[in-house]
């Protein structure tokens, strides 16, 4: 059996690959890099780390091999043969690969009439429907039918936190990936064609936009959350912001406030939900990781866009009635580090522009409209502070709002 990996990153080698190979599979990585295409090739192995504050445990991954991406007839060809195939190649990239994509579906059409299902695991809402969209933007109709029958685009849900490889991780071998020990893979059930493969830690799951939500509007929030506060603070690391009393505990809010919003939008027990976020937070904590808030808290114009982990949690919320308190100073923090990044004067006027700008909230439409002065409010917090006394005087607001509502 053969799997076709696209993308030969953190995600392809340090999560994907290895679930994929333990399942028996042969695994063919796709990837632009030459000279990784070139190492894995030569070695047909590569080097998995499972990291945590207790030490490490090493594996070797072998079985394995890689195609250069821009090998379009190479690529094209793998994939008419492939059992399975996994995308981990960032939202952005997904359109270049499209067409190879494309091609090999075709030459499979030629070939078998077997069913190939495609994992799409990447950050990105909607993805089975993108991906499937750019595949088959030049396709017959005859072939957009045969897709529909044959070839399964299955959204998955990515938890397993692999930062960014510094060379103390690589320990000497720039093939080693790092990564944690969590390994859980959610996968839409409904979106498979033929029979659902047995792959060790997947979980097929049904309404899968639970599970997407709650990747990104518990695990991505709280992740970003820590971040913008960690770096309003001074932090370098994530387990160093989450050590912090006053991080953890808005942190901690705001994914309980997501909690309760998808326990009432998705009828989802609340208590199944708790230990998920206790467990986040613990994985938060993991020295080993190195994580930076810097990597974490990057791309504030993708994580304050309307659907994504901020915007999207707090409207989420506020569809179930409730208030995204907390939730919405991690949209304040991102705002501040938006303005910073862009060269903006930091000022209310400019915070409130970028929240129009970017997600549409407060632009007169009604939607999200009453989350926009609390948000301006605590940003105004951290404009006026800044480090640890922000976070002192955000947490005092707080205690005076719940007070209020007590009297």
């Amino acid at each position: 059996m053969k799997a076709i990996m696209y993308g030969g990153g953190n995600i392809g080698r340090g999560f994907i690959g290895p679930l994929f190979r333990a399942a028996g599979y042969e695994v063919i990585f796709i990837d632009v890099q030459a000279d990784l295409v070139e190492t894995l090739n030569a070695r047909h192995a590569y080097p998995l780390r499972i990291i945590s504050d207790g030490g490490h445990e090493d594996f070797m991954i072998e079985g394995i091999s890689a195609i250069n991406g821009m090998d379009a007839e190479a690529v094209s060809d793998a994939i008419a043969a492939a059992d399975i195939c996994a995308t981990a190649v960032g939202a952005n990239i997904l359109g270049r690969i499209a067409p190879n994509l494309a091609a090999g579906i075709r030459k499979r059409f030629h070939g078998t009439d077997s069913p190939l299902n495609i994992i799409i695991c990447e950050n990105l809402l909607d993805a089975d429907k993108i991906l499937s969209g750019m595949v088959q933007e030049d396709f017959t109709e005859e072939e957009r039918a045969l897709c529909g029958e044959r070839i399964g685009f299955v959204e998955a849900s990515i938890g397993r936190m692999v930062p960014v490889q510094t060379e103390e991780m690589k320990d000497g071998d720039p093939l080693r990936v790092c990564v944690e020990r969590y390994g859980n893979l959610p996968v839409d059930k409904d979106a498979f064609k033929g029979p659902i493969p047995t792959i060790g830690n997947m979980i097929p799951f049904s309404p899968f936009g639970f599970y997407i939500e709650r990747k990104l509007y518990v695990h991505n929030m709280g992740h970003a959350v820590c971040a913008y506060l960690g770096l309003i603070a001074g932090y370098e690391y994530i387990f160093q912001a989450i050590d912090d009393a006053e991080i953890r505990l808005i942190a901690e809010n705001g994914m309980l406030e997501t909690a309760r919003g998808l326990a009432a939008k998705y009828g989802v027990d609340l208590a199944d939900l708790l230990p998920h976020v206790i467990n986040l937070l613990g994985r938060f904590g993991n020295r080993a990781l190195k994580d930076t808030c810097a990597r974490v808290g990057g791309d504030p114009v993708r994580k304050l866009a309307r659907g994504d982990r901020l915007i999207g949690a707090s409207l989420m919320c506020e569809g179930q009635g409730i208030t995204p308190d907390y939730v919405g100073i991690g949209v304040a923090a991102a705002l501040y580090q938006f303005l910073q990044e862009a060269g903006r004067e930091q000022n209310t006027e400019n915070a409130a522009a970028a929240l129009r700008e970017l997600s549409g909230v407060g632009d007169g439409d009604g939607t999200g409209n009453t989350l926009v002065p609390a948000i301006l409010e605590d940003y105004q917090i951290i404009l006026d502070g800044g480090g640890a006394q922000a976070l002192r005087r955000l947490m005092d607001r707080r205690a005076a709002a719940r007070a209020e509502d007590i009297v």
